[in-house]
């Protein structure tokens, strides 16, 4: 296990709010936000939704405020169709009381309206990708017919506006990667820090095993991950292809896979673990902001297959912890997958890579962070 670390020191601030976007199960941004609860245990949560018992016992040790999404029916099924409320929940939270906000942002947290006085770190996953640059991998004709996107492509017009009018609620941006800091400069017209994401090295480790034959995705089955491509791959290349997770896109993946793939659902971190020490290498077909997944695939010792875009480029080194694909493609991405069952790589020195993003350097550099947003007037809008 990956020791606690010790609160940060007195000198902080005692009244902290941490505002996540919602709480729905354990992905990359809850765990980032299980990292900062351990720094700030005392501090109070607060989500747009939460579903008791989806996340894990660290953020959930103290209550979680909520937003009127929590209280609409449906809401914990279908609350991405509630986007267009998300505004007006999410300004609606009070934050008078508190000395220090910290948000973890994808899409409306980062707009929280904290008191004048207060500052407000935002440690900013990525700008919100459908209102953004990903709009047709998740409301495209394709997905969701032509007269549904013509509608949300008006609505997340409304969105991107409001996305870009809040920026300066922002008294400083941290950012996951060097990838998502130039989003961040693009669309919001800001400067932001890095501080890497968490990854636990402790637990994520390799068993001493040779690998097995089958491929690996670790992912939510939504749109802009690719799985699809690579299934396709792997069914160009022959190899059999395990995928762990679920999402929207599950039924038709399931479709269009072959008997060489099996689909794993949502497993335990230690059945993951598990699943990447077996795995001949892993798979990453999408456009990542960081990707926590193919950092624990090296920290297993295992190397990874991945798109040369986004922050698999700052996690991933080429012919030494696995394989960056130039294109985007089903050739592509099958000739990577042959390179790797020629290629004999070296597990020690993948793990050895993979350890430079360890929990306790996350805890050392967002401590900083917090230093520093503390340490300079607050001044709305610049940084």
């Amino acid at each position: 296990m990956t020791p606690v670390p010790d609160p940060v020191p007195a000198t902080t601030p005692r009244r902290v709010a941490l505002v996540h976007d919602w709480l729905t199960g354990m992905r990359g941004g809850e765990k980032v936000l299980e990292a900062i609860c351990e720094l700030f245990p005392d501090a109070t949560r607060f989500a747009l939704l939460h579903i008791p018992g989806a996340v894990s016992g660290t953020i959930e040790a103290r209550p979680v405020r909520t937003s009127f999404i929590q209280r609409l029916p449906g809401s914990h099924r279908y609350y991405r169709s509630l986007l267009p409320l998300f505004p007006a929940a999410v300004e609606q939270f009070d934050l008078d009381d508190f000395d220090l906000v910290i948000s973890t942002s994808h899409c409306a947290a980062k707009s929280v309206v904290p008191p004048g006085r207060t500052p407000h770190l935002c440690y900013c996953f990525t700008p919100m990708r459908y209102a953004w640059d990903q709009f047709d991998a998740y409301f495209g004709p394709d997905r969701v017919g032509a007269a549904a996107s013509r509608m949300f492509r008006w609505g997340l017009s409304a969105m991107a506006r409001w996305d870009v009018a809040t920026a300066g609620r922002v008294s400083r941006y941290v950012a996951i990667s060097q990838y998502v800091a130039a989003r961040i400069r693009r669309y919001y017209n800001r400067g932001a820090s890095v501080v890497y994401p968490p990854v636990d090295t402790a637990l994520f480790r390799p068993s001493g095993k040779p690998p097995g034959a089958s491929l690996l995705i670790v992912s939510a089955l939504v749109p802009y991950k690719r799985v699809d491509l690579a299934i396709r791959a792997c069914a160009l290349a022959g190899a059999p292809l395990r995928i762990v997770g679920r999402g929207p896109e599950l039924a038709r993946l399931r479709e269009t896979a072959g008997p060489s793939v099996e689909f794993l659902g949502s497993l335990s971190d230690e059945q993951v673990r598990t699943a990447y020490q077996d795995a001949a290498a892993v798979l990453l077909p999408g456009i990542e902001d960081f990707g926590i997944v193919p950092v624990e695939a090296q920290a297993c010792g295992r190397p990874v297959i991945a798109l040369a875009e986004g922050g698999a480029c700052e996690t991933v080194i080429d012919g030494s912890t696995g394989i960056l694909v130039a294109e985007p493609t089903d050739t592509a991405f099958a000739a990577a997958i042959d390179r790797v069952r020629r290629v004999r790589f070296d597990a020690t020195a993948i793990r050895q890579h993979a350890v430079r993003f360890s929990r306790e350097r996350f805890h050392a550099a967002f401590k900083q962070q917090v230093d520093q947003v503390l340490s300079v007037p607050i001044e709305r809008g610049a940084q």
